[in-house]
């Protein structure tokens, strides 16, 4: 039960730490200026900055400025169907242990022998480079959302093929683009879910998707970001340290997320 100061302290709280991260975009939406970091969380993924910003505390939470009846969300059988297949995917995440020995070489596979995606931005090492850091050691991507961008010469190059099918069996905990997605398991849950988790998980989004094209194989110093240069012995190391960190965040995020899905699952 949250008294109404409550309610509303919550509800300002979240708008403006959500104002914060989307001016940027939204500025350059209007101004049709693309980002190929910061705008990836808009763009690839289908939550839109409006929604985002929409407050919620979750079900179970009421207000006590309502007389009578009090406000309930219920939960549809498809929310629940959606919660259900979260918590096993993230269940089964969480008890697989993290490998971190991609070293990011999913965009450079996104890139192989073929024309870059962010074209606008150059490549470090050039085309000729980029190729030969690829084919220098074995892909080991295990993310079926991250493999569907891989070139076709890249495809064959992965130790896995990922598909939808088994990406319960397949997902682990050190993988960059398994944890960015914990954003989009807890928006598929809003609102029967408190709308600060699901700001939380976009905000380790945020900072992860800087580390994911800081080593990619794109020249970013343009706009600010130095290269962690995975085709070195002191690129891979750092990449690795920084990918352990985020798995650590990621850990007690998810941990969280089927906390707060598994009453759904329940809730008539």
């Amino acid at each position: 039960m949250l008294t109404v100061q409550e309610w509303s302290t919550r509800r300002a709280a979240h708008e403006q730490r959500v104002d914060g991260w989307t001016a940027g975009h939204r500025d350059r939406a209007a101004r049709q200026v693309p980002h190929p970091v910061e705008d990836f969380l808009f763009t690839y993924y289908s939550h839109r900055p409006s929604r985002l910003r929409r407050w919620s505390p979750g079900v179970g939470e009421v207000c006590l400025a309502y007389d009578g009846e009090q406000p309930w969300l219920e939960v549809p059988d498809k929310a629940r169907r959606t919660a259900s297949w979260v918590v096993d995917l993230l269940a089964r995440t969480a008890d697989r242990p993290s490998q971190f020995g991609c070293f990011g070489l999913h965009e450079w596979a996104m890139v192989y022998r073929e024309q870059p995606r962010h074209r606008d931005w150059p490549l470090r090492l050039g085309e000729a480079g980029t190729a030969a850091v690829v084919e220098a050691q074995p892909l080991r991507c295990s993310h079926h959302d991250a493999f569907r961008f891989f070139t076709a010469p890249a495809r064959p190059l992965n130790l896995l093929q990922p598909s939808r099918e088994d990406q319960a069996d397949l997902e682990q905990g050190g993988c960059l683009h398994a944890n960015m997605d914990l954003y989009k398991w807890a928006y598929k849950l809003s609102p029967w879910i408190a709308a600060e988790l699901v700001a939380d998980c976009f905000e380790l989004a945020r900072r992860v998707r800087v580390l994911d094209m800081r080593a990619s194989p794109y020249d970013l110093s343009a706009l600010g970001y130095s290269a962690v240069p995975i085709e070195t012995d002191v690129g891979r190391r750092d990449y690795v340290r920084q990918q352990r960190a985020f798995a650590d965040e990621a850990g007690t995020l998810r941990a969280r997320l089927i906390d707060a899905a598994r009453p759904l699952i329940r809730t008539a």
